[in-house]
């Protein structure tokens, strides 16, 4: 039977009940996903008037074929729906681990999860409003007398959705890492003496999001370096507790 109490720290959970519980978690993102792509497809014009907001203003995107019509609207309820649940679904794997927290760190971790779903919209809304457009400036007007620009319905949308949900994702690095050193893989000390190699990778993971020009990848870098400043500090609040100087045991040697 599926288990819809929360888990304390002190329970002690079999694999069964394990298994049973992140059952529960992946029925409800399941189920929030559906509700989510149905609500999406019955508004789909207003979804597509949001993603090509930030298109200018003489630019349609352009389909091909007798049926891409439907699967482009198909398509872009999908990446609203996953862009509308994936907070929730964060949300449900960050509770799976929670039980990982003390009841004194939980009171501390609690007020932190709720913040997934901020953490998520506001890198959506950055993405949406800082990133896109100068995104799409530079890669519509490199060369453009060069080429006739049509811009492709499906290609578009998979590069609105991808950004938006990847620095909706990108933005969760502070709860990522306060998990990580809860778990014990890392530790603060350990995430700030290799700052320079997260940065480095902060610049290949911005680099690997479809806009490549400089403007952009600076635009996406800067956030995700504070937001790794972020996640020390609060790495260095969260971190485990360290064991006490091992008391020394007494001599057995007696004379």
């Amino acid at each position: 039977m599926a288990r819809f109490k929360a888990v304390r720290h002190e329970d002690r959970l079999t694999l069964v009940e394990h298994l049973d519980e992140l059952r529960t978690r992946i029925i409800v993102s399941v189920s929030v996903l559906v509700v989510a792509m149905s609500l999406c497809f019955w508004q789909n014009e207003r979804l597509l008037d949001i993603a090509n907001k930030p298109l200018p203003d003489d630019f349609v995107p352009t389909t091909f074929g007798v049926a891409e019509p439907f699967t482009t609207t198909l398509t872009i309820s999908a990446y609203f729906a996953i862009l509308l649940s994936l907070p929730i679904i964060l949300y449900q794997a960050y509770a799976f681990v929670l039980p990982a927290f003390t009841e004194r760190e939980r009171r501390f971790a609690f007020p932190l999860l709720l913040l997934v779903p901020v953490l998520f919209i506001a890198g959506a809304v950055f993405a949406y409003f800082v990133v896109m457009p100068p995104a799409i400036k530079f890669l519509l007007n490199f060369n453009d007398d060069q080429f006739t620009i049509q811009v492709r319905a499906r290609e578009y949308y998979s590069f609105f959705a991808t950004m938006l949900i990847a620095l909706g994702v990108m933005f969760q690095i502070p709860l990522g890492t306060v998990l990580i050193t809860r778990m014990g893989l890392l530790t603060p000390d350990q995430l700030a003496e290799n700052r320079r190699f997260a940065i480095l990778g902060i610049a290949v993971l911005a680099a690997l999001l479809p806009s490549i020009d400089p403007v952009t990848l600076i635009l996406e870098m800067v956030p995700l370096i504070l937001l790794y400043e972020l996640s020390i500090l609060l790495a260095r609040a969260f971190a485990p507790a360290r064991a006490g100087p091992m008391q020394s045991e007494p001599s057995t040697q007696e004379r």
